[in-house]
């Protein structure tokens, strides 16, 4: 059992947390009441952003000391949204949020992984036709072995799992964003994930 921290309750941050107490874990979810985000971090192993990338840098650079030492496992996305309120552009073009958050959190271990589905795939891999891929990019290999062993708990298959590499791998998967808009528009809003076919 490991104590979780997920900042963020809607529809990401609620399905996780859900699933991650099912597997056994402790969870606490984070909303935008002031200092429950502080709180919930500060007795945390691994911490979850589930917040809306766009805001999510200024969000937990506050966080400084609370994620001092431990994992943050970035879901995020940061992008700009378009008139129909689907992605239409990166906030980071050329870079990412986890390289951002990084930077700004330098004890913290930051891991990027699942931003590249919906979200109920997050917690239901199996359920898609094909088998989906999760993504890890992050510059601490021991915490990205921890997040591995969180998704495997989430359902997700060793073989499904792939290492990207360092942190700045991670502007590749959040640039995938910009595909899903196309994606939804063609087929609606059923769960998807990127898939690489081997």
């Amino acid at each position: 059992m490991t104590d979780i921290a997920v900042l963020g309750n809607g529809r990401v941050g609620g399905t996780l947390a859900a699933a991650l107490t099912r597997a056994g874990h402790e969870v606490r979810v984070a909303d935008r009441t002031p200092g429950a985000a502080a709180e919930a971090a500060r007795t945390a192993r691994i911490v979850i952003n589930a917040t809306p990338g766009a805001d999510s840098l200024d969000r937990l650079t506050t966080l400084r000391e609370e994620l001092r030492g431990k994992i943050l496992v970035d879901v995020s996305n940061a992008t700009v949204d378009g008139p129909d309120g689907l992605p239409a552009d990166l906030v980071y073009p050329g870079s990412s949020l986890a390289e951002h958050l990084q930077e700004a959190l330098p004890d913290t271990a930051v891991v990027k992984t699942l931003n590249t589905m919906l979200f109920p795939v997050m917690t239901a891999p199996a359920t898609l036709t094909d088998a989906p891929d999760a993504f890890l990019s992050g510059d601490d290999p021991q915490a990205k072995e921890t997040v591995r062993g969180l998704l495997v708990d989430l359902g997700w298959r060793t073989e499904w799992i792939t290492d990207l590499g360092g942190i700045r791998t991670a502007r590749a998967t959040e640039a995938a964003i910009l595909f899903v808009p196309h994606v939804i528009r063609a087929s609606g809003f059923t769960p998807f994930a990127i898939s690489i076919a081997r």
